[in-house]
């Protein structure tokens, strides 16, 4: 008898070690400008009359808007949604309302800073955003995934605070 409850027990704090203290509910999309220029830094957007083209792979099959990035960057240990990547989720959401056929997976990663753990918790945080925006901006929760790679796939392999800044984003893939 003793022993079960000793196993038991035993089960119970070694569990609760493995749970972690970052809530992933309640993203934040945050908009601190009071305009938006229809353009973001990196010259994204659709086109004159507001509808976004579509690029097409070898085998004819669209794989997003066209001359439209793929990457929003996010600040050091920040999950919130910059005010200059609005026109290009917006440019993504349209395309996906248009193709509801389309899905669209939603890759957050982080910089090298931090535990496996938490970057993972934090790329999560990351994606949710994006795809917070998304359905706020009317694309189905079906068409859009959100993972997290935390710290495992960095786009620049250097140290300084620019290839940091490179890591730290989610990646809309089609």
């Amino acid at each position: 008898m003793k022993k079960s409850i000793w196993a038991g027990l035993l089960m119970v704090v070694l569990l609760s070690g493995c749970a972690s203290g970052v809530r992933l509910e309640d993203v934040p999309v945050e908009d601190k400008s009071a305009t938006s220029s229809g353009a973001n830094s990196q010259g994204l957007g659709a086109g004159q009359n507001g509808v976004a083209g579509v690029m097409t792979n070898k085998s004819g099959d669209g794989v997003g808007p066209a001359g439209v990035g793929t990457v929003v960057y996010f600040d050091y240990d920040s999950y919130v949604v910059r005010a200059e990547a609005r026109p290009l989720i917006e440019t993504h959401a349209r395309f996906l309302k248009s193709n509801q056929q389309r899905k669209a997976s939603l890759e957050g990663h982080t910089d090298e800073r931090g535990g496996r753990e938490y970057n993972l918790a934090l790329g999560q945080k990351r994606a949710e955003a994006v795809r917070q925006a998304m359905t706020l901006l009317g694309v189905s929760d079906t068409q859009i995934e959100a993972v997290s790679y935390g710290k495992e796939k960095p786009a620049a392999m250097g140290s300084s605070d620019a290839d940091m800044a490179k890591n730290r984003r989610v990646e809309i893939r089609y």
